[in-house]
């Protein structure tokens, strides 16, 4: 780090009477943690990061390998928008390295890096722009809803909807530009969209909005939830996330000549997602109840497919707009907000790279209802499906020689073992749908 760096943080610090530095890094499911030191320990943190124990951080060290170092990534500094009187606190993303401050296999955030880098050595660029969906609770004992909105409902004096604008302000404040926000479909359910940007930048954005949405949710005595399904008979909540990859300030995803305005590397990427989506579906949808949203009727996509107008296609691709190269997309439509970012962008990167590299052939457009077609009509056009639970993705992911090559082997066995972990765990359970349809009767 220059020398010149570290003074401007030193400074910045000093001037905004910033006392608590908050290291900020994710386990392997995306759940944040941190480190917090003193203003006074920043000249040693700026130098060599901070050590700490990996073993407890799930995915991360065995106990015997366990001295990692927290190195914070200075770019993305900021102060968190409430103080305490005067005294401010910030929080930096960090990097993890191993004791030979090499990177660390385990970390997230390095999974991403990899794939970005790869990408870049084909001199291409990825940036997405994800759709954050989440419920408002009146408290985290149960979903019991405070608005019963729909679709971009304007409600009056709604505390919904005034959360959200207390949610935009704050992302503002930590300069963290927002597209729109608003009421989604589902009683009570809402939407974020933060401006498209590179995925690493998109991947640490994330992360900082679902802490801010439970934030301001907590501060005004509600509960916010990511949870992909939290009530039976709604919507559950995805996350849409919109694609391209760029050359410079070119959109590589845009063509002049085609029909459809998609490159043959678009149409390459768009394949390789497709054609691997089966082994990274647990990553996009990586816990048990992610997958009872994953079901017809709820405007969520089952089969594998892509289309223009089609919205229960998997991927959608937006028409495109004369004098809009710069949008010309892929939007992939299961992902949901409880994903690990940093993972959940590396293994889509990595399969729609893989198409490109092999040019994979794109199959035709499924523009009807998917979901009005005949067991006999998606058998004829080919159409494949999503896992139907957890333990069909894991398995499908196990599999994958893609995956474990995209995640490195340190993070692919420890989250295979974790989400079969989950599985056998959900298994045992005895719940309540089955004690009311069941023990009176047998």
């Amino acid at each position: 780090m220059s020398t010149e760096r570290q003074a401007t943080i030193t400074k910045l610090v000093k001037d905004e009477n910033v006392k608590h530095i908050q290291l900020w890094f994710t386990d392997i499911l995306g759940n944040l943690k941190m480190v917090e030191v003193p203003d006074r320990q920043l000249h040693a943190v700026l130098e060599s990061g901070a050590a700490f124990d990996g073993s407890s951080i799930s995915g991360y060290a065995e106990i015997e390998e366990s001295d990692i170092v927290a190195m914070p990534d200075w770019d993305t500094f900021k102060i968190l928008p409430w103080a305490q009187g005067s005294e401010k606190t910030a929080f930096v993303f960090c990097d993890i390295l191993d004791r030979d401050y090499k990177p660390f296999e385990g970390d997230p955030r390095w999974v991403l890096r990899r794939q970005l880098e790869r990408a870049k050595k084909m001199g291409l660029d990825f940036y997405v722009g994800p759709e954050l969906e989440y419920f408002y609770f009146q408290s985290a004992e149960g979903p019991e809803v405070i608005d019963e909105g729909g679709y971009f409902d304007v409600l009056p004096a709604d505390l919904g909807n005034d959360l959200r604008k207390q949610t935009m302000r704050t992302l503002d404040k930590l300069g963290i530009p927002m597209e729109a926000s608003h009421h989604e479909v589902a009683p009570s359910q809402h939407e974020i969209d933060p401006h498209y940007d590179e995925a690493l930048v998109m991947a640490d954005r994330v992360m900082i909005s679902r802490l801010i949405v439970k934030e301001v949710a907590a501060h005004n005595g509600v509960h916010a939830t990511f949870m992909p399904k939290p009530m039976h008979g709604e919507n559950g909540s995805g996350m849409h996330v919109h694609q391209s990859l760029f050359r410079g300030d070119d959109n590589a995803f845009f063509s002049a000549t085609d029909p459809d305005h998609l490159s043959d590397l678009a149409k390459c990427f768009i394949a390789g997602q497709l054609k691997h989506m089966r082994e990274i579906c647990a990553l996009l949808n990586q816990y048990v109840n992610s997958f009872k949203r994953l079901v017809p009727g709820y405007e969520a996509p089952v089969y594998i497919s892509w289309a223009h107008r089609n919205r229960t296609a998997l991927i959608r691709v937006p028409l495109y707009v004369a004098g809009k190269e710069s949008t010309v997309r892929a939007e992939l439509r299961n992902p949901d907000p409880a994903a690990n970012p940093y993972l959940a962008f590396a293994v889509m990167l990595s399969a729609g790279l893989e198409g490109i590299e092999q040019e994979y052939e794109l199959p035709p457009s499924v523009e009807p209802n998917i979901y009005k077609m005949t067991a006999d009509e998606r058998e004829t056009i080919g159409l494949g499906s999503l896992p139907n639970n957890l333990y069909e993705a894991i398995q499908a992911t196990q599999e994958s020689e893609l995956v474990r090559r995209t995640l490195g082997e340190h993070v692919f066995e420890r989250f295979v073992t974790n989400k079969l972990n989950e599985w056998y765990e959900y298994r045992e359970q005895v719940t309540d749908w089955e004690i009311d349809k069941y023990f009176s009767q047998l």
